[in-house]
């Protein structure tokens, strides 16, 4: 959901809090030893362990806590902690669809804290299937604004598999079919443009176009269980304009 990282990007510019890094370090170490799990170590043979590795990196993670990772996820210490992915479906406000992705050691301990998170904040939990229809699993890049426009990044990707480029506050989203991905990142690599992160996402359909009072509210609710260190990634399909996050960062 653009909106909502356009909103936390605001609010981190303000304060980084060192708790919320910890977590997100975390979450991004957890993403490296999957990788490197289910693909091995060999980063040049492995691209989801290439692009787990290239986000941890431009989120700052350093260099020995990344390499530990791929060490433990490939089994080559003895060590590491087997996850299993879960999805929980459920309901913001507004009618908001919310895809919640958890990797985790413990079932019952992520249900338990999806669940608290979700019904404490204002919204309710689904059946399975009843809000992923509302989502298409696609590749997503995403590529820093400055130094770069939408016509370059379509040019240099276009070929590649790139279906739309939008722009998200200071940077742009390249969407492609999730088995495209690769080929469109290495597209922007061979054409000499950076970007920040590489991965497999739930794209919304159809988006909610929310006032700046039930934003607030839906953005409460998705910083409550991403606070969680069992869910991964929280995708909604919520629509902020750009009026109502100004409103919203007035506000803060």
């Amino acid at each position: 959901m653009s909106g909502h990282s356009k909103w936390a990007t605001t609010k981190h510019k303000k304060a980084a809090i060192d708790a919320k890094r910890g977590k997100l370090f975390a979450k991004l170490i957890k993403n490296i030893e999957v990788a490197a799990r289910n693909g091995g170590a060999d980063v040049g043979g492995n691209p989801t362990l290439f692009d787990a590795i290239q986000k941890a990196k431009k989120s700052s993670v350093p260099n020995d806590n990344i390499d530990r990772a791929v060490k433990r996820g490939a089994g080559l210490d003895g060590g590491g902690v087997s996850y299993e992915t879960i999805m929980y479906e459920g309901y913001a406000q507004g009618g908001v669809a919310l895809l919640i992705e958890c990797l985790t050691d413990n079932r019952n301990r992520a249900a338990a804290e999806v669940r608290v998170a979700v019904t404490r904040n204002g919204g309710s939990m689904a059946d399975p299937g009843s809000v992923a229809y509302n989502f298409n699993r696609k590749g997503v890049i995403v590529v820093p604004a400055e130094g770069t426009d939408e016509d370059t990044i379509l040019e240099a990707t276009l070929d590649a598999g790139a279906e739309e480029v939008k722009e998200s506050g200071d940077t742009f989203e390249i969407i492609c079919e999730a088995t495209d991905l690769v080929a469109v990142r290495t597209a922007l690599q061979d054409a000499g443009i950076d970007y920040d992160s590489a991965e497999a996402a739930f794209v919304p359909n159809l988006e909610v176009p929310l006032d700046a009072e039930t934003a607030k509210k839906v953005f409460n609710l998705i910083d409550a269980l991403e606070d969680s260190d069992e869910v991964q990634n929280v995708y909604s399909n919520a629509d902020v304009s750009d009026e109502v996050l100004a409103q919203l960062d007035a506000e803060d």
